[in-house]
C-alpha cells in the first residue's frame, strides 16, 4: 500500500513529459510535483534522462524491478528502448502492459515475479532499474546478485532507497505497519547502502539525495487520516502550494537543493557493472 502512494508521486504530471517540447520549456512549472522532480534531477527529457546522469535510448534493454504504477517504465518506453517491467503485484504489471501497448518502446516484457530469482537469462539487459525495493527486501544481497546477474557487462544501474533521516522522523509518526511487512522492514544508513551496492561488484558513478518535499508530505499525511488516494487533505495540498511559491522565486531551486541535502526522502545511487 506505502508503495503505491511513493509510485503515485512520481505519476503525478509524468504524462505531461511524454510529450513534445522544446528545450526552453524543459521544466514543468505549472505542476509543482512534477517541478520539484525536475529539479532533482529525474525527467530530463531535452538530454534523455531519466535521472541526471542515467540516460535511456532506443538501443537500451531496460529492466524496471519493482514498476509498480509505472512512471519509469513509461518514460523508458518513450523514449523507444526496450522496456521489461516486473513487480510482485499481477495487476499492477498488467495495467502496465495495457499502458504500454502502441508506446514507442521497441518491446515491452511484462513479467511477475517476486525477484528471486528473476526470470531472466544471464547478461539480458544493459539498464536496471530499482526505485524504493530494497526496503522491502528481506534478502538485499541476493536481491542485488540476482539484478547483476540478469546485466550485461557495463550495464548501469539506478537503485534508490529511503534516507535514514527522514525515516528516523517517520519512526515516530508513521503507524507500526509503516515499517512491518510488505512495508519499510529495513533501514538503511548511507554507508550501508554504500556497502551492498559495493559488494554485489558494482562501481558507483554517482551519488544524489532528493526529495525534502516529499519528507514534509509524508510528515503532513500521517496528520490527515486520508486513504492513499486524492482528493488530498487541505494540509496536503496546502504544502504543496507553498512549496510550488518557494520553487517560483529565484532563489527556490538553490534553497531547495540545500534542503534536500540536509533532510532528503531517498538517497540514489547510480552504479555500473564491470
Amino acid at each position: 500500500m506505502l508503495r503505491r502512494l511513493k509510485q503515485l508521486i512520481f505519476v503525478k504530471g509524468t504524462s505531461s513529459l511524454l510529450a513534445p517540447a522544446s528545450q526552453e520549456s524543459a521544466i514543468p512549472l505549472n505542476d509543482p510535483t512534477l517541478t520539484d522532480a525536475y529539479l532533482s534531477g529525474w525527467f530530463r527529457r531535452e538530454d534523455g534522462e531519466l535521472f541526471e546522469g542515467f540516460p535511456i535510448n532506443a538501443e537500451d534493454s531496460v529492466l524496471d524491478i519493482g514498476c509498480g504504477d509505472g512512471p519509469f517504465a513509461s518514460f523508458c518506453a518513450e523514449r523507444g528502448a526496450e522496456v521489461i517491467f516486473a513487480d510482485i503485484d499481477a495487476d499492477k504489471v498488467a495495467a502496465i502492459e495495457t499502458m504500454l501497448k502502441g508506446s514507442p518502446a521497441r518491446a515491452i516484457l511484462p513479467l511477475v515475479t517476486d525477484a528471486n530469482p528473476i526470470p531472466l537469462p544471464d547478461n539480458r539487459v544493459n539498464k536496471v532499474i530499482a526505485m524504493e525495493v530494497l526496503e522491502h527486501v528481506a534478502d538485499p544481497a541476493q536481491f542485488m546478485r540476482e539484478l547483476v546477474r540478469v546485466a550485461k557487462p557495463g550495464a548501469q544501474f539506478l537503485i534508490t532507497v529511503p534516507d535514514p533521516l527522514g525515516e528516523s522522523v517517520q519512526k515516530k509518526l508513521a503507524p507500526a505497519a509503516y515499517f512491518e511487512h510488505p512495508n519499510h522492514i529495513r533501514v538503511f544508513q548511507r554507508e550501508e547502502f554504500t556497502h551492498l551496492i559495493e559488494e554485489a561488484g558494482l562501481i558507483i558513478e554517482r551519488r544524489a539525495d532528493y526529495g525534502f518535499y516529499w519528507s514534509i508530505w509524508w510528515f503532513f499525511f500521517w496528520a490527515c487520516k486520508q486513504d492513499l488516494s486524492p482528493p488530498w487533505h487541505p494540509l496536503l495540498e496546502s504544502w504543496t502550494s507553498t512549496w510550488n511559491l518557494l520553487l517560483s522565486t529565484p532563489d527556490g531551486p538553490r534553497i531547495k537543493k540545500a534542503l534536500d541535502e540536509a533532510m532528503p526522502k531517498s538517497q540514489a545511487i547510480i552504479a555500473r557493472k564491470l
